[in-house]
């Protein structure tokens, strides 16, 4: 086995968060014959605290009982992840499971959480990978209890689904920088020190997971805002980093004083990483596309030879890991970030339904930020329900 020492890269380093133990992480094939691997024999040897259990480090390894749900009979998937309906042609990205280096994971049961979770209320919180993540979600359950009542409102900045039957419900929260925005003389201003507003819909939530890192570092037509205010100071520009950090302390100085967690469950994720830059896991050298376009299996660490976008996620994770270090209360840190740096395979690319059908066929439209459903937050999922109940 090949450990991640012969990555020889500090970004690599820093996006295990230096606090976990380096262990091996190889890509290999298991078949669904095998009865030791067959998921239904698989006992998890889990802690709350998970010191028998590395998470975040290990394998990820082909599973024919895999995916654990189709996207068309999802009530919940937008066209924007949904890329068999727009005409992929592979499926073996559908097939990989994650499995940590010491320990095997439950395998998600929709029904369980349900139960466990009767007449409560999760909450994901963030940008537009909150959102990938809350329609995994209840795709997930709703594949386990297919003739359970349901209600779904898809709405700005609040989108909700309920489980009519069990009293649960699940929503997302579009807040890209956790802090607010507001509108001042037909400008957006981003609000470094104020969280009030976004947070008001935070209050009495039963499980909240939370999110940010991509918006801060967008530019030109993309930026998200058009002054920031920092301390009553306005800023044209800003360095990212360090608006990040500023941002993400106004929101832990309010989960420390408004959340109580005897009562409420806090979960913080990791930055999702992009694939544009094929360099990264070709050996340096560019594929044709230069992105994720075409790619059809995981990366392996031989392959890595960087962050996938060297410096800013490694910077990125060290703003988050600081600033939940200095919490009172700080949240479980899903640290889901060199997992799915592996995975430069389960983008939607060219598959995606906000794309037109020039756009299509073009390889230099791919998506390479966002997941297919399923896919990859399948997984988040799954360590989500994990961290939760085991």
């Amino acid at each position: 086995m090949e450990h991640l020492t012969s990555l020889g890269c500090s970004l690599v380093w820093l996006l295990l968060l230096q606090f976990y133990v380096v262990s091996s992480v190889v890509l290999y094939r298991q078949h669904h014959h095998n009865n030791n691997n067959n998921p239904n024999n698989r006992s998890p040897i889990l802690q709350g605290n998970q010191t028998s259990c590395s998470l975040f480090m290990g394998t990820w390894v082909y599973d024919e009982t895999y995916p654990l749900y189709q996207s068309s009979s999802c009530p919940a998937v937008d066209v924007q992840f949904n890329c068999q309906l727009y005409g992929r042609p592979d499926t073996e990205y559908l097939k990989y499971r994650w499995k940590p280096a010491n320990c095997e994971l439950p395998r998600f049961n929709g029904l369980e959480f349900l139960l466990k979770m009767k007449g409560k209320t999760v909450m994901f919180v963030g940008d537009s990978l909150g959102r990938d993540q809350w329609e995994s979600l209840i795709c997930l359950i709703s594949a386990d209890v297919p003739k359970s009542q349901t209600q779904m409102s898809k709405s700005y900045p609040i989108s909700t689904f309920k489980f009519l039957d069990y009293g649960v419900t699940i929503s997302y929260h579009k807040a890209q920088y956790l802090v607010d925005i507001d509108t001042v003389q037909g400008k957006r201003v981003l609000r470094l020190n104020d969280i009030r507003g976004n947070a008001n819909a935070w209050r009495g939530v039963d499980v909240l997971s939370f999110n940010t890192g991509h918006w801060w570092t967008h530019k030109g037509s993309s930026q998200g805002w058009d002054y920031i205010d920092d301390g009553g100071r306005m800023y044209e520009d800003m360095d990212p980093l360090v608006a990040m950090e500023r941002g993400l302390r106004t929101w832990a100085r309010w989960v420390d004083s408004n959340i109580d967690r005897s009562r409420t469950r806090l979960f913080f994720q990791a930055t999702s990483p992009n694939h544009y830059d094929s360099s990264v896991w070709n050996g340096g050298a560019a594929t044709t596309s230069g992105s994720c376009y075409g790619e059809t299996s995981p990366v392996t660490t031989t392959l890595l030879t960087g962050s996938m976008n060297p410096g800013m996620y490694s910077d990125q994770t060290n703003v988050v890991q600081t600033v939940i270090r200095d919490m009172d209360n700080p949240p479980f840190l899903l640290d889901i970030t060199l997992l799915s740096a592996m995975r430069k395979d389960a983008h939607p690319s060219i598959y995606s339904g906000d794309l037109n059908s020039q756009q299509r066929i073009n390889p230099n439209k791919a998506d390479c930020t966002h997941w297919c459903l399923p896919g990859l937050p399948d997984t988040w999922n799954q360590l989500f329900y994990t961290a939760l109940f085991y």
